[in-house]
């Protein structure tokens, strides 16, 4: 149990889970993460529990400090603010000690919310919100997954490897899980009303979760918006050089250079996915065919020789522009879907002669 002046609820939850311990037949010990300033501590002692005292800060690293001190197969986590009802461990720890899970979760949104124990921005909009996302980026399968309440073995959580110290650490331990292909298994619980003062900030521990997830999945973030754009762009300069089947409608130099500034713009948000994924080591590496080939396959010559021949081939029209622009006497030279189409070469030609030389850079140093 992590603590922060939580003298109100700790006596409380203590007991809960020493009658659940009896309830279940075995031996377990409460380890106590505090980093109180009011009676917790003493209290805590007082009812036979461990107090550890982190020697850092924030919520996940006073969870990662307690686990490393434990000494069972089978670890329980859950805040001690009386909001989660410790005699349910029974069902969850059955769960993991069966072999059914590798961990098992407490759904407080298929359980009971009781009156007043959640904020109505938490339980309908926020909570549902961050679980969507972390289904849809990493596979999690579940219902509720910002609930407090887990249980899990300790090779579970080795294979976890979460390094995360802050609010964050709750949605890193559902995607580790997602990525280590660990079986997580719900029960619903019932949330109550808490005891002592509330030490969460809705959008800012909120938006810690959003940035952590999408940080951590660059193919959602950056490669298919990327390549998202960029055959939007693509399309739109197709429908000024072809036209557009089946209608009426002319395209024009406009729409060309707005489908130029969309592939030049995709190109780039796509490639940083690739960036991402080389210079970091997310959770959720992007799985697109495309990312894929470029941080497996593609080295600095390779990049380098691509970047040169597209950029090559729209410096030689360009250069030919250049030549019938001073044959005229510099006058003006009109519009082509061919000039903007070479121009457009050149951006993307240089850009990847210097991305490859980027790649080879981060890839090397790390």
């Amino acid at each position: 149990m992590p603590t922060l002046n939580e003298e109100e609820g700790i006596r409380e939850c203590i007991q809960r889970a020493k009658n659940a311990f009896r309830d279940l037949g075995v031996q377990a010990e409460i380890i106590v993460s505090d980093s109180s300033t009011d009676r917790t501590p003493e209290i805590a002692r007082e009812e036979g529990a461990i107090v550890v005292e982190p020697d850092g800060k924030g919520y996940g690293y006073a969870y990662r400090y307690a686990f490393d001190k434990a000494r069972a197969d089978v670890i329980a986590m859950g805040d001690a603010d009386t909001t989660y009802d410790f005699e349910e461990l029974p069902k969850l720890y059955e769960l993991v000690a069966n072999g059914d899970a590798d961990m098992a979760m407490g759904s407080r949104l298929e359980g009971e919310i009781k009156p007043g124990a959640m904020p109505t921005l938490h339980q309908y909009v926020g909570n549902p919100l961050l679980t969507k996302f972390l289904n849809t980026f990493y596979g999690a399968g579940v219902s509720d997954a910002h609930s407090g309440m887990r249980v899990f073995t300790r090779d579970a959580w080795e294979e976890m490897g979460c390094e995360t110290t802050g609010m964050e650490f709750a949605s890193e331990m559902i995607m580790q899980a997602g990525a280590a292909d660990l079986k997580i298994e719900e029960l619903p619980i019932v949330y109550h009303e808490r005891e002592g003062e509330e030490t969460l900030e809705s959008f800012k521990d909120g938006w810690r979760h959003v940035r952590f997830m999408l940080l951590n999945a660059p193919g959602y973030l950056f490669s298919v918006p990327g390549m998202v754009l960029g055959l939007f762009g693509m399309l739109l300069m197709a429908g000024v050089a072809f036209g557009v089947p089946g209608s009426s409608v002319t395209l024009g130099p406009n729409t060309m250079i707005a489908g130029s500034l969309f592939t030049i713009v995709g190109y780039q948000v796509a490639s940083m996915g690739a960036f991402a994924t080389v210079s970091g080591d997310p959770i959720r590496k992007p799985d697109d065919p495309v990312t894929e080939f470029v941080v497996e396959r593609l080295s600095l010559e390779r990049g380098a020789t691509a970047g040169i021949v597209v950029g090559g081939a729209g410096a030689v029209y360009a250069g030919y522009l250049v030549v019938t622009w001073a044959q005229s006497g510099f006058k003006s030279v009109p519009f082509t879907v061919a000039s903007l189409l070479a121009f457009t070469a050149i951006v993307i030609g240089v850009q990847t002669v210097f991305s490859a030389f980027f790649m080879s850079a981060v890839a090397s140093s790390r």
